[in-house]
């Protein structure tokens, strides 16, 4: 982790889940980035302003964490993380002290394991992916950049799922399975072929919506 305080992008409901990792972890918080005047994470952290505030920082000073998830749609996940880190700030991984992410798996810049989540050997978490509260990815996955797998989705071996893929509460994704980019998987599917980019797809068996 980092000794420099960090600022939360963001400050809805994925914003409190990153705050309770970042206190789990010891870290300690100078605030919240949110344009919603009334966003709050609680009276003990500070609503900063709009994104615009963080030109009072230099890069050096603070770390970043983003606290926008994605309900199907990552697009704002994935800007906040990629404008930031064009202005050179830092994005730590997140590993809740409750989750288990096996020592040979990679996990990259900003990337998030929430409590419960287990990231077994061999896989890959690219940057700024979320594995969200409870969800499990098994062994040998290529996870890219910008996916969020949500509570509880169960992702097994040798799966790879591009960027910017959003998998559903609940989802399963069966081994060996690839997802194209930006597709969704809806909230309890079983997907047991591949999916074409830009899809999305519901249901047991998952089919195209």
């Amino acid at each position: 982790m980092t000794e420099r305080p960090f600022i939360i992008l963001g400050g809805g409901g994925h914003a409190r889940v990153v705050a309770s990792t970042l206190r789990q972890l010891n870290q300690t918080i100078l605030g919240l980035t949110d344009p919603r005047e009334k966003a709050s994470l609680g009276k003990e952290i500070e609503h900063l302003g709009g994104d615009k505030i963080l030109e009072d920082y230099a890069p050096t000073e603070v770390a970043l964490a983003v606290g926008v998830g994605s309900s199907r749609d990552t697009t704002r996940h994935a800007h906040l993380f990629d404008e930031k880190r064009g202005d050179n700030f830092d994005f730590p991984s997140l590993i809740h002290p409750d989750a288990f992410v096996a020592p040979e798996a990679y996990v990259g810049l900003g990337t998030q394991v929430m409590a419960g989540a287990v990231v077994q050997p061999g896989t890959t978490l690219a940057e700024n992916v979320i594995v969200n509260t409870n969800a499990s990815i098994d062994h040998d996955c290529e996870i890219a950049r910008h996916v969020h797998v949500a509570p509880g989705a169960t992702i097994s071996g040798h799966v790879s799922l591009d960027r910017r893929v959003h998998v559903g509460t609940g989802a399963s994704i069966v081994q060996g399975v690839h997802v194209g980019a930006r597709s969704v998987v809806g909230a309890g599917a079983v997907v047991v072929n591949d999916v074409p980019p830009e899809s999305i797809v519901v249901g047991v068996p998952a089919r195209p919506k």
